[in-house]
């Protein structure tokens, strides 16, 4: 049942119960799903499209990149098959074995033989406290041109799913965001980035999803240096329930509202911990 406003014009929050916290994020409700490694709630093919030709290797290696900093793929898990990514990519094989070189040379990624071989993601090492790297990341980042850039992004993606939702495209949603609430603490920004893809890919606008993941793997970048807080993950958890219950019940105005209410949020986490 949607969340209506209250005679003040403000929505009350989201009725689901709060998020408790044992060695993870836990449910709000009914245990997550969680997607295989190549694909799930949000598809490759919002990050990975045909390169241009003339600079095939320098354009797949800025996709590859940009999947592995939305962390589509997690610490451990292994990237689609040589022969599927050359194809999304159409670029050579020996193309895309130059592009997986580099990311083995910067220790991103690393190579297995034999029967359950491949490509597999490498955790990322950073600093305990996170403090230079944030630094050296906000160094070479406008962090209010993103910041804003990617609410406009959000709630206009927002707006539009709601709008033209589809049966199929609310099950993703559904998905997307139960995979969020059954999240492990350490696997949270992951499944969070995967759920805000999704209501990008649904908006029906091409060019808004691959925008939406340019910004989102700059924002990532900083997110991933600052501690994850609970009582903030709570709060975004509600937020996302509210977003996907008014997208749902086809409320473009609320869905928006409520999607610019959230990126206010992480907002103001990332200027408190830039001050």
């Amino acid at each position: 049942m949607a969340t209506r406003r209250r005679a003040d014009d403000t929505r009350p929050a989201a009725t689901q119960p709060a998020a408790r916290v044992g060695g993870g994020l836990e449910a709000l409700g009914a245990p997550g799903v969680r997607e295989a490694a190549g694909g799930g709630p949000a598809r490759l093919d919002a990050v990975l499209r045909p390169v241009r030709a003339g600079n095939g290797f320098e354009e797949a290696l800025e996709q590859i990149l940009q999947l592995l900093r939305l962390g589509l793929v997690p610490p451990g898990g292994r990237l689609p098959a040589e022969r599927e990514l050359a194809q999304q990519l159409r670029i050579s094989r020996v193309t895309l074995r130059e592009v997986l070189k580099v990311l083995q040379d910067q220790h991103m990624v690393e190579s297995r033989r034999g029967r359950y071989g491949g490509t597999f993601v490498l955790p990322r090492a950073f600093a305990p406290d996170g403090s230079d790297e944030l630094a050296r990341r906000v160094a070479v980042v406008d962090v209010e041109d993103t910041l804003r850039f990617r609410e406009v992004l959000e709630a206009g993606a927002a707006g539009l799913c709601a709008e033209g939702l589809t049966g199929e495209g609310g099950g993703r949603l559904r998905a997307a965001l139960s995979a969020t609430r059954g999240a492990r603490l350490e696997d949270y920004r992951r499944q969070d980035t995967l759920l805000h893809l999704t209501l990008a890919e649904l908006s029906g606008s091409r060019s808004l999803a691959a925008q939406y993941a340019g910004v989102r793997a700059t924002l990532n970048e900083l997110l991933d240096c600052i501690p994850l807080l609970v009582r903030n993950l709570e709060h975004s958890q509600h937020q996302h329930a509210a977003v996907v219950e008014a997208v749902l019940d086809r409320d473009a105005d609320a869905a928006r509202e409520m999607m610019r209410e959230h990126c206010g949020g992480t907002a103001a986490l990332l200027r408190g911990f830039l001050s």
